[in-house]
């Protein structure tokens, strides 16, 4: 798992040491971020690449769900559509992960077993993370102890916002730790972060407090992931490897629906970070509708139209 790296030692030291550090990036040239991610996602996939893309997609969703009204019956279901997405093509790859509440962990652990197919758990007071900080690492605990091999963490991004950088560090520390073995990732919500330039912060801060993957929203506010703000965090794992030796992966969640946004998604991880991201170890898509439509699109290449709308299910 990242843990700090030795030449970011001295960054940590102090609030100030951090926010000179982090003030220190460069600036985000707004428009041209804009344009470089509209640009690649005007590129065409056909046919072989295509189906290529859809399979790789479908093998990289985090499948979801974060309702109140969940029950162990739903989560079975999810888990068994993660297993086999469509009952009626066995080389149909299952999905990366089911992400859950922490109280489902242990179903959806009990669901999945056998399957290599992962269970992720959001904690630290998802989505707002306003909680005191024992609580925060009582619910990571839980979720771990129940079988979590992923966790999903909210930074505090009122601390965040205030410039209070090294609580927010100190914060992601705690949950690694609290973590254990499970992968850590760092959700920024980067609706509610204002700028690219803070979203280029955030993601150097989880970075060096030792992300396993920094991602992009919760799914539960107005804006989540778009091409602009993943292209950002892409270009950022990108540079921290190449400065620390240490790869981590990247999450896009929310509002990405359609075949079509996700092929978007990984033309912009092919051209930015390279073959080395194109794996699900490395890059997820935090998604609940967009596996149906993967799955039709999938017919539709083999079959050459269009299933019924009885032919996926609806979650």
């Amino acid at each position: 798992m990242p843990s700090t790296a030795p030449a970011f030692a001295d960054v940590t030291t102090s609030d100030s040491a951090l926010r000179r550090y982090l003030h220190g990036l460069p600036g985000v040239d707004p428009v041209g971020l804009e344009a470089r991610a509209a640009s690649l996602g005007t590129r065409s996939i056909k046919t072989t690449a295509k189906a290529y893309a859809i399979d790789l997609a479908i093998s990289m969703i985090d499948l979801t769900t974060l309702e109140g009204a969940d029950t162990p019956g739903k989560v079975r279901a999810l888990a068994a559509k993660a297993v086999r997405p469509d009952p009626t093509d066995r080389t149909t790859p299952t999905t990366a992960a089911v992400c859950v509440y922490p109280d489902m962990v242990a179903t959806a652990k009990e669901a999945l077993k056998g399957s290599g197919v992962k269970v992720a758990s959001v904690a630290t007071a998802f989505p707002a993370g306003r909680a005191a900080l024992d609580v925060k690492l009582a619910d990571t605990r839980d979720a771990v102890a129940a079988g979590a091999d992923e966790i999903d963490m909210v930074i505090d991004r009122g601390a965040f916002l205030a410039g209070r950088y090294l609580k927010v560090f100190e914060e992601i520390r705690a949950v690694r730790e609290a973590s254990g073995p499970a992968r850590l990732k760092v959700i920024f919500e980067t609706g509610e972060l204002s700028t690219y330039d803070n979203i280029r912060r955030a993601s150097w801060l989880g970075m060096i407090a030792g992300a396993d993957f920094i991602k992009t929203s919760t799914g539960k506010v107005a804006v989540n992931a778009t091409p602009a703000n993943t292209l950002l965090m892409l270009e950022a794992v990108r540079d921290f490897r190449e400065q620390t030796g240490v790869q981590v992966g990247v999450k896009p969640a929310g509002g990405i629906r359609t075949s079509k946004d996700a092929i978007k998604f990984l033309v912009l991880v092919n051209e930015t970070v390279g073959a080395d991201w194109l794996d699900n170890h490395w890059f997820r898509f935090g998604a609940s509708s967009l596996l149906n439509d993967l799955l039709m699109q999938r017919q539709k290449l083999a079959t050459g139209r269009y299933s019924g709308p009885d032919y996926v299910t609806v979650d």
